[in-house]
């Protein structure tokens, strides 16, 4: 079908089909419940957070997240403060990775407030699922993805105040790991695909792309890009991804951009360990999903802790994402957590370490035996005046057999996420029905598969 991911290797880029495992990944809709409101509460947070970095700063000064920290922050923005998007929010687009453990608790492994990819892969999974086993989505109630995309469409649309605002993807291009994301959610929007050269800024401020008519004002852009190659203007003067004077035109409201530039502060590992406390302050209440436990390298004794101990911790580069850079320790060889240790003295604050969780497995089609692999989950949380969340999101598999690594990125596959009514399955077929045509026997082995999926860390 073309759906491809390309991986960065030592031995170039390769392109290479999109792995996929058909057997689903089930929830129960009664626990999707409460994990949908425990994501609608960590963004609302996350956004109020980010707001008052670039702004009042109250939390700095109030003491719960220390002023150091934003100072040596990487993605933090300068170039952002005093600015207020509309409705305040600057990550419109989250993508949580949430992982369960041996105990079957649900916590939430990052937030990616960047660029976050794979809800392109989640809507063609399910395609893909329902060509295949089509007699189990109609006696089963497994509820739908494909809202995404219009729900997508209607947050872009309400960044802007034209009644039909002229919407733009733009890319880095098609040697982009994620491209064919970025052309799917283009063609599916029904907005123009561009890259940085398509587009100016003009005199007025306003931005415009090229096209065999002239030129044409852009309202809003769901940007692909990096802050740092998004406007030579601003950030990186070698870049020719972005759009020279694109950081003025935003700026002067002439142009949403989402996300936000600078949204990205509150996309750091280490960040990611005071979640909890920015829920209380901007919230007043207790989080509904967790955090894996973190230890900041950058302070003393967690240091020392994570040096001592770092055969058994996962340690992490406080702003790295796609799996590069991570170190599992009980996996690793003695000269990976030398190298390790010697980058955290280096640079601490760049390091958090977490506990070596036992993630947890699901059935997964390996030479056509069942076998456990595990999996995490990234649902895909939209916010502008309102939220959505997708229901499920993108199961990530890590093929090799005791991998903790998921990421496609490092050559993992993904699941449909079905998110069922379990009281609508049918676990056995009608007795002496000899009538059962082979699809409709296939039907029923799919819905035993979900009732052995559905229990406790096995899901």
């Amino acid at each position: 079908m073309g759906i491809t991911f390309t991986v960065y290797s030592d031995d170039g880029n390769i392109d290479r089909d999109w792995p996929f495992d058909i057997i689903p990944r089930v929830i129960d809709a009664n626990e999707w419940s409460n994990i949908k409101s425990g994501l609608i509460q960590r963004l609302e947070a996350l956004n109020l957070f980010i707001n008052d970095l670039y702004n009042e700063q109250k939390i700095i000064a109030d003491g719960i997240v220390p002023a150091s920290l934003l100072d040596t922050s990487s993605n933090f923005r300068e170039q952002c403060r005093g600015h207020k998007p509309r409705y305040g929010v600057w990550a419109h687009i989250c993508g949580s990775d949430l992982v369960r453990d041996h105990d079957d608790v649900m916590y939430v492994l990052e937030d990616n407030l960047r660029v976050p990819s794979g809800v392109s892969y989640m809507i063609e999974n399910r395609e893909v699922m329902k060509r295949t086993l089509p007699e189990v989505f109609s006696s089963c109630q497994i509820l739908p993805v494909d809202d995404y995309v219009a729900n997508l469409g209607q947050m872009l649309r309400s960044l802007s105040d034209e009644a039909e605002p002229v919407l733009c993807v733009l890319t880095p291009g098609v040697y982009n790991s994620a491209y064919f994301e970025h052309s799917f959610l283009a063609r599916e929007l029904g907005a123009e695909l561009v890259e940085g050269r398509d587009l100016l800024v003009d005199t007025d401020e306003c931005v415009y792309f090229r096209n065999v008519d002239g030129l044409k004002r852009v309202d809003v852009i769901y940007r692909r890009i990096d802050d740092e190659f998004l406007d030579p203007e601003c950030f990186n003067p070698e870049s020719t991804l972005g759009v020279r004077g694109l950081m003025r035109a935003w700026r002067a409201g002439n142009v949403a951009i989402a996300n936000a530039p600078g949204a990205g502060v509150a996309d750091d590992k280490v960040i990611y360990s005071y979640v909890p406390d920015i829920i209380r302050y901007y919230l007043n209440e207790e989080p509904l999903i967790g955090n894996v436990p973190t230890y900041r390298c950058e302070d003393k004794e967690h240091r020392e802790y994570v040096l001592d101990n770092i055969e058994k911790l996962v340690v992490k580069p406080a702003n790295e994402s796609g799996g590069y850079g991570l170190l599992i320790g009980p996996h690793s060889t003695e000269e990976e957590r030398a190298e390790t240790r010697k980058n955290i003295l280096a640079d601490p604050r760049n390091y958090v370490a977490q506990p070596t969780l036992a993630i947890s497995t699901s059935p997964t089609l390996v030479d056509e035996t069942l076998v456990p692999r595990h999996v995490d989950l990234r649902p895909f949380i939209l916010q502008s005046d309102v939220t959505h969340v997708t229901t499920g999101g993108l199961t990530r598999v890590a093929l090799v057999e005791g991998s903790l690594v998921v990421n496609s990125s490092q050559g993992g596959g993904s699941k449909d996420t079905w998110v069922v009514q379990t009281d609508t399955l049918q676990l056995k077929p009608p007795e002496n029905d000899s009538r059962k045509s082979t699809g409709q026997q296939q039907s029923n082995k799919g819905t035993q598969t979900q009732s052995v999926n559905t229990g406790g860390a096995q899901n």
